[in-house]
């Protein structure tokens, strides 16, 4: 590299941005405004959203996502408190799906962005038992996150 290349690199000059491809992208959450902030931030990235469990696992099976965005509390009263027995209808039921049936998603990114850290937590421990690459995020971290991981 020329030592004038260089100095222009490191007066931050020259754009080193590369362009990145297109990448698969899966949201579980059932918040439209989430949807919404979503497709902005994968503008031009191929993007599913489904909103319930069992959307979810029609996605999962039938398609192969660099990404994977899940979130624990899909039912008005998940938001209250994790004392209820509906765990089949939170996030946590697909991480429990995905442990069984482990030939599925392996090589995606799985983001938990829940406010719901307890949840979080147990999701993110059962992906990471069935050896997926998993971690927690706040949701309102998560854009911070997006522009490190995928950055266009």
């Amino acid at each position: 590299m020329s030592l004038l290349r260089s100095l222009l690199i490191r007066f931050g000059l020259i754009d080193l941005k590369a362009d990145r491809n297109p990448i698969t992208v899966f949201l579980l959450d059932d918040d439209k405004r989430r949807h919404r902030w979503f497709e902005k931030r994968f503008a031009g990235d191929e993007l599913d959203i489904a909103e319930t469990v069992d959307e979810a696992k029609e996605f999962l099976e039938q398609y192969v996502y660099d990404a994977i965005f899940l979130d624990h509390d899909l039912l008005p009263h998940h938001y209250e408190s994790n004392d209820h027995d509906d765990f089949a209808n939170t996030g946590y039921a697909i991480t429990e799906w995905l442990s069984e049936n482990k030939d599925l998603q392996r090589s995606a990114t799985f983001v938990v962005h829940t406010r719901n850290a307890d949840g979080a937590y147990k999701m993110v421990e059962k992906l990471r038992d069935s050896g997926r690459q998993a971690e927690y995020v706040a949701f309102p971290l998560l854009d911070l996150k997006i522009k490190n991981y995928w950055k266009r």
